[in-house]
């Protein structure tokens, strides 16, 4: 060891006795609980102040140690007092740089491609609901038939079986379930949700299908029909078959609950014989509140 280095060496070792001198005639005095709390310098706890000192040689003793171990002539590890520092290459230097990294062009070029594609496919207003416009659905029937029509694709990422026929205000209900009752619903089972299977959208006719009836909201596109959810494993989980099935049972429950809201209109097994195989949404609006069996 230098001589330079042993006397940085005694420095530290002195100024660390009298810091640990200095502390050991204040923590006599110091409460329990305060004890282990760090505190500023100066500060004063339960009426005694701690001196400023005793920080200020602390700082002084680490600055000496460190100054002596970058004039250390061994460039990879050096020890004092066990203190230990590792000086890196150049290239390590280089690679450890907290400079974030510019992303390659392809992959700026990629993102900006999607979100092109993206733009191209949305509806309604939203990045999130894709599908393609379709404008007026005319009937020769009273009652049925949509002003603004979209045919939606998916919602939020997640599929639809058959491309379904709607207006904005149901898709967005649409949006509104899947984003947060249908996903929190389904949370990370089976890898998450990957597909609605619908069984029906727009239709024009009369409500569960009886002559006479007056003109369902699906008549109307303000409606729509869900048989199963498909899961990112492949896992289908069908109302018919697992609605009071443990597990699958219980997340069909939540996210039927969780449509209560969203749309005005949820019927499910529960409601009656015509839905024990599927949800039935719609965004018909009462005065009441929204209609949930």
């Amino acid at each position: 060891m230098s001589a330079r280095r042993l006397a940085a060496t005694g420095l530290l070792v002195g100024l660390t006795l009298t810091a640990g001198a200095l502390l050991a005639q204040v923590a006599p005095r110091l409460a329990p609980d305060a004890s282990l709390r760090p505190v500023a310098r100066g500060q004063t706890v339960k009426g005694v102040v701690l001196p400023a000192e005793v920080f200020v040689q602390r700082d002084i003793a680490m600055e000496v140690a460190r100054q002596a171990l970058s004039r250390s002539r061994d460039p990879g590890r050096a020890e004092t007092l066990g203190i230990t520092r590792r000086v890196p290459e150049r290239s390590t230097a280089t690679a450890l740089s907290l400079r974030p990294k510019l992303r390659p062009a392809t992959v700026i070029q990629q993102a900006r491609a999607v979100e092109a594609r993206r733009r191209q496919g949305a509806v309604c207003g939203d990045l999130s609901i894709q599908g393609v416009e379709i404008g007026r659905v005319a009937s020769e029937t009273a009652g049925c038939g949509i002003d603004q029509a979209v045919r939606i694709q998916s919602i939020s990422g997640v599929t639809l079986s058959t491309h379904a026929v709607m207006d904005c205000t149901t898709a967005q209900a649409l949006k509104s379930w899947v984003d947060r009752g249908l996903v929190p619903a389904v949370k990370g089972y089976g890898g998450g949700v990957r597909e609605l299977r619908v069984v029906a959208h727009y239709a024009c006719r009369p409500r569960n299908n009886r002559k006479g009836a007056r003109i369902s909201e699906h008549g109307k596109g303000r409606a729509i029909d869900i048989a199963s959810i498909r899961l990112q494993d492949g896992k289908d989980l069908v109302v018919l078959e697992d609605w009071n099935d443990g597990r699958e049972g219980k997340i069909l429950h939540r996210a039927h609950a969780a449509a209560c809201g969203p749309f005005g209109t949820v019927l499910g097994p529960e409601a009656n014989a015509l839905h024990r195989d599927h949800f039935h949404f719609d965004t018909a609006r009462y005065r009441s509140g929204s209609y949930c069996r």
